[in-house]
């Protein structure tokens, strides 16, 4: 968890600052089931109705990770998949605060290949269980982090599955 200037952050360390009303708050939550892994990360606003800059900001985030699922097809590129959330963030603005990758695989480990990154090499199979977390970061402010779990699954298929079912609306808590 991480909250006002931390939040968005990937691995963010525990401080003492205290948590204030207005900031967002970025939750990233593990599974394991019978040694497989699952993650999915969400962000909040505590206390208030969301500014109008965190609502612009988790907007831009979240058509970005709809361009990554949807960029979620067997025979994809790891890094067309990385581009097609990429290029939403670039366009908004936000292309030197973007996190270095928009996903990894799931399985035994909760980071594992494929690596969903820039200068990564290699083609999606059916039934790869990935990462589609996409995230923003604006130094001192804060940032937005969205992320679910899916499965790989070709169009005839219903396209990719998704693991982790809950709002990706956001709340003031």
């Amino acid at each position: 968890m991480a909250t006002g200037p931390n939040s968005g952050l990937r691995r963010h360390r525990p401080s003492d600052r205290r948590v204030e009303e207005g900031d967002f708050l970025s939750v990233c939550l593990g599974a394991n089931y019978r040694g497989y892994r699952c993650e999915i990360g969400r962000t909040f606003v505590i206390g208030t109705t969301p500014a109008d800059w965190q609502i612009e900001l988790y907007d831009v985030v979240f058509a970005a990770q709809r361009a990554g699922r949807q960029a979620l097809v067997p025979g994809a590129e790891y890094r067309e998949v990385d581009r097609a959330a990429r290029q939403i963030l670039a366009a908004a603005g936000h292309g030197e605060a973007v996190a270095p990758r928009t996903g990894h695989g799931v399985g035994l480990e909760i980071e594992e290949d494929p690596q969903l990154a820039p200068g990564t090499m290699g083609k999606l199979d059916a039934c790869v269980p990935v990462t589609v977390e996409p995230g923003v970061h604006l130094p001192g402010r804060g940032g937005v982090r969205i992320d679910d779990t899916l499965v790989v699954r070709p169009e005839a298929d219903g396209g990719p599955e998704l693991l982790t079912i809950t709002t990706k609306e956001l709340l003031a808590l």
